[in-house]
Order: structure tokens, then sequence, then C-alpha cells
């Protein structure tokens, strides 16, 4: 089996390692810091409505940082060596590590309270494992039960993939047969970080532009962008499902070709599990379709600044 493919189907397994281990309780009220996807995770549960303050760690490190170190954050990093990350640490008295390999320096500073594993294995590839399971570990955290949303996940790794292999299909065939000028994957809620994801790992896997927003955003200026673009809608039965269908005729009628993920049968928070691996076998196919053999081809998995 491909070794990216391997690492996607192993999503379950690992989930159920995590849920299967001990519960951390996390603090709300403080900063949650990561670059790429562990920032797009607690973003996730910001926009559900929990009490976190989700930020770019550079950008929080060079721009909100004082010269007094406050209390309390909580630091994620897959590695445990992303460099920005690692700067934080030194902005607070005391911090929490959720990372997927405690061996690395962000579990082993003098100031770490406690370092939460991730129990993703390795992974060498873009974030699937890792990306579910800091979200389990963020819903066990803060109170949540994931484990019939992970039930409904591993019953329907088939159908996801299968949808992923669909829509690679006709991405692949737009691409062959129109000049598409851009591709958009949009999203509402919790979902906005799984747009934000979901960008990431197709454009790192398949070498494309793919931009992930917030529907309102796309709605606010990038909708006159619709004719020959793809804008792949994240839908969830939530405040915004509506809207997102209305938008979504709208962009048709002046030429953008419009696909949709959704898992029906998940209440909106918890699509967050599903939705995402949606858009792994997508990411995956798609790179077939397009013969690209090399992910990380102008930096590596981690991003360590000199």
């Amino acid at each position: 089996m491909n070794p990216i493919l391997a690492e996607i189907k192993e999503i379950p397994e690992r989930a159920l390692a995590l849920l299967d281990s001990p519960i951390t309780s996390l603090p709300l009220h403080v900063p949650y810091l990561g670059m790429g996807s562990s920032y797009f995770a607690p973003l996730a549960f910001k926009y559900m409505g929990v009490d976190i303050q989700p930020e770019i760690a550079s950008e929080y490190y060079h721009y909100l940082s004082s010269e007094k170190k406050k209390p309390l954050a909580v630091i994620l990093s897959q590695s445990g060596k992303s460099s920005e990350a690692l700067w934080c640490t030194s902005l607070f008295e005391k911090y929490m590590a959720i990372s997927n390999y405690l061996e690395n320096e962000l579990s082993h500073r003098e100031n770490v309270l406690n370092a939460i594993p991730m129990l993703a294995g390795v992974e060498h590839f873009s974030s699937s494992k890792t990306f579910m399971n800091t979200l389990l570990v963020l819903f066990r955290g803060f109170g949540f039960d994931p484990r019939a949303a992970v039930d409904l996940l591993i019953n329907k790794m088939d159908a996801y993939e299968a949808k992923g292999k669909k829509l690679a299909d006709e991405v692949y065939e737009l691409l062959q047969t129109k000049k598409i000028h851009g591709i958009y994957i949009t999203g509402s809620g919790p979902n906005v970080a799984t747009a934000m994801e979901a960008a990431l790992i197709m454009s790192e896997s398949t070498k494309l532009n793919f931009h992930g927003l917030a529907m309102a955003q796309y709605d606010h200026g990038p909708k006159e962008t619709a004719e020959n673009s793809i804008v792949i809608q994240i839908l969830a039965k939530g405040k915004s499902y509506e809207r997102s269908l209305s938008l979504a005729e709208k962009i048709k009628e002046f030429g953008a070709f419009v696909l949709t993920v959704e898992e029906p049968e998940a209440d909106e928070h918890f699509s967050i599990l599903h939705n995402i691996v949606t858009f792994n076998f997508f990411a995956y196919h798609l790179s077939q379709n397009l013969s690209v053999t090399e992910m990380f081809a102008v930096g590596g998995k981690i991003t360590e600044v000199q």
C-alpha cells in the first residue's frame, strides 16, 4: 500500500488509542499557540464557543508578547520541534504542551507544566492522524465526549475514501478541461478550521493553490471570482447552513463549479472529525491523478527557522 494512504487508513486505530488514554483537563481563558494544523485545531473550538484564545505562534511571539511573562498557555506542536512553538515557551511562567513526540524539546523545558501525548503514531506525510488526535485531545480536555463520533468515523471510512476519490476525479477533470483560476474551500463555525486545514493538506499534497476560508468571508468579495473557479463547500447543519446553500446557487449562476463535503449524521461540532478525513483521501487521490510524487519539496514536514 502507498505509505501516504497507509497513514490515512491508520486514523481510526490511532483515534481509538487516544480515546483509551487518560483524559487531561485543559484550561480556559488562555492562549493556545501553534502553527499550521496546530493552530487550526484549537480555532475550531473557539467557534464552538469554548473560551480560549487560539493564536498563530509566530505572530503571537513577535507582535503580542510583552516584557512581563503571562501565567499560562497551551502550546501545540506535532513534532515538538517547531521553532515558533519553542520561541513561545519563554513568554509564560508555565505552559502545557500537546505533541505527538514527547521526547522532543517542547515537552522538556523547565517551565512545562504538563505534556499531553497525541498518540498518533509515526507520521511522515500531511497531518492526518495527528490533526485528528489533536482534535480529540481538545474535545476531551474541554469536557466533550467524542466516542460516538469516532464510532461513526470508523463505520464510514470506506464512504469517506469513496467520496474523496470522487472529488479528486471531478477536480482533475475540471483542471484538464477548463481554465480554472482559483480553488476555494469554505466552511462555517468550527468548520472554518476544517477549511483551513483542508487547504493546507490539499496544497502541500497536490502543489496546487487551495484557499481555505470562512464561507461568509468568501461571500464578502472572493465570490466575484466565481467564473471558472472551483468552490468546495464544507456543509454542516448549523446556523450558516441555508446561507451556504443559497450562496452555492448564486455562484453557480456566475460560472463556479461547486462541490460539497458533508456528514449529515454528525452534529456540527463533531462534523470536523469526519469532514477532514474526506479531504485526506481527496488530497491523496488528486495527487495520484496529478502524478505528484514528492510531498515536501520546498521544505521538510517540520519547520525549524534558523
